[in-house]
């Protein structure tokens, strides 16, 4: 192999490693509804769905529609969730219990095409003592659809269609400035928050290493021909 060939040959492994190990132009997201949890002051994503998990009273839950591609990169609800300012009028009864339920509908980029999300709304549901929030939420905020694996699919009618589908790419409101990073127990998410494996951007350890090599195998291709052109002259 003489010096010139050896290089051409490393451009093209160098090429074909760098499109191999490229990252996807765009992600997969999800358009549903995250069910989250208030902890404190600040929004956690709920560790079960709606249809099992049983809350106590005095608890502020809250759902969010928009388009997320997994757990860490679920979108809060926005919105007051405060359980004395959605609840205090609401009197405590024996053998009930008063659940705070933020609403958000999300915003226009994450609505499916030909609908607009209506604004976010707060309600107190007063259920009995063991019903869990999916039977709260069915308590101010019909009609529900679910899907047949009992997946949300729609409150209080919205979206009209559509169920935790694929999109190509988020929306551009899925993120609002200054939002917590926070996740979701729904469609594509990670338990648990965001993949561990991705360092949160720029070229991989990986791909150094990759391109390292093939200057390496390159180098001794050109220093072997050099080598021979000498023991024979």
């Amino acid at each position: 192999m003489t010096p010139r060939r050896a290089v051409t040959f490393l451009s093209l492994l160098t090429g074909a490693l760098l499109i191999l190990t490229a990252p996807a132009a765009q992600a997969t997201g999800y358009r549903y509804w995250s069910f989250w949890d208030r902890t404190g002051t600040a929004w956690t994503y709920a560790t079960q769905g709606p249809s099992t998990a049983v809350p106590s009273d005095g608890d502020v839950q809250g759902f969010r529609f928009a388009v997320s591609e997994d757990s860490g990169d679920a979108t809060k609800p926005r919105g007051e969730a405060s359980f004395a300012k959605i609840c205090g009028s609401t009197p405590s009864k024996a053998n009930r219990k008063r659940v705070a339920l933020v609403l958000d509908f999300g915003t226009a980029s994450d609505a499916p095409s030909g609908e607009r999300p209506p604004p976010v709304r707060t309600a107190c549901a007063s259920v009995p003592g063991d019903a869990t929030t999916a039977e709260a939420l069915a308590m101010v905020a019909k009609p529900l659809r679910y899907d047949t694996n009992a997946l949300l699919c729609a409150i209080a009618g919205y979206p009209e269609t559509g169920c935790g589908e694929q999109v190509a790419g988020k929306g551009t409101g899925s993120k609002e400035a200054g939002s917590e990073e926070t996740g979701s127990q729904q469609p594509g998410a990670k338990d648990g928050g965001s993949d561990s494996g991705s360092d949160g951007g720029g070229p991989s350890v990986g791909l150094f290493a990759g391109v390292a090599a093939v200057a390496a195998l390159g180098a001794a291709a050109v220093w072997q021909t050099r080598r021979r052109r000498n023991a024979q002259s």
